[in-house]
């Protein structure tokens, strides 16, 4: 795995010991779109977006392969400038995965898609985490886009704009946002830094599995 700014580790899923909720749908996603990998991350002291939300269980992270073979990342405008990242979105507690998957899609891209693969579950663990808890879980999918306009439907997702990138770019972008400012900031609750090294960890997952 290339270097993170997190200590991050693949691990079997017994070993990650996952909620129940998240257990009595993983069965149903491997046989849909393959097994993932399972990979645990331990994050810095503090917190921030979307850490501290409480109308999620964690997030799908959508890996958009376009018609012309590129990954579709997005900016919105509350980022440092230069910031590009892959496509997320929240599961609401009693959600299920699947359903927030293509909800968000819809929401951020307005495309029709075909989910082709089961990339990754992520679990991050930060040193205020209850004993054999989690903070956050992201559930990482590619999907192929088939037909429609890009275009975003809900504008309190404040996406400003959308950017192709081949399956190596996804490291530069992890990279980038590690290397952030470390000061505080309104727009996320907390250090850009930090949230920069949370989201490069996707990234860089991502990037190793499609290589």
């Amino acid at each position: 795995m290339p270097s993170t700014a997190l200590a991050v580790r693949h691990v079997t899923r017994d070993e990650l010991g996952l909620p129940q909720e998240i257990l009595a749908q993983l069965d149903d996603l491997t046989t849909a779109y393959g097994q993932p990998s399972f990979v645990l991350a331990d994050l810095p002291d503090g917190l921030f977006d979307p850490l501290i939300k409480t109308d999620r269980i964690g997030e799908v992270c959508m890996v958009l392969r376009r018609r012309n073979g590129l990954i579709l990342t997005c900016r919105k405008d509350i980022y440092p400038p230069g910031v590009m990242r892959l496509l997320t979105g929240g599961i609401h507690p009693g959600e299920p995965i699947a359903a927030a998957l293509m909800r968000e899609v819809e929401e951020e891209t307005s495309l029709e898609v075909a989910v082709r693969r089961f990339l990754s579950l992520i679990a991050y663990r930060a040193p205020t985490t209850p004993r054999d808890g989690f903070s956050f879980f992201t559930f990482a999918f590619l999907l192929d886009e088939l037909s429609g306009e890009l275009q975003v439907q809900d504008p309190d997702e404040r996406v400003e704009a959308f950017e192709e990138v081949a399956i190596p770019q996804l490291y530069a972008q992890a990279t980038f946002m590690e290397q952030l400012d470390a000061s505080q900031s309104r727009a996320i609750s907390g250090s850009w830094r930090a949230w920069g090294q949370f989201r490069g960890v996707a990234h860089r997952i991502v990037a190793d599995l499609l290589s």
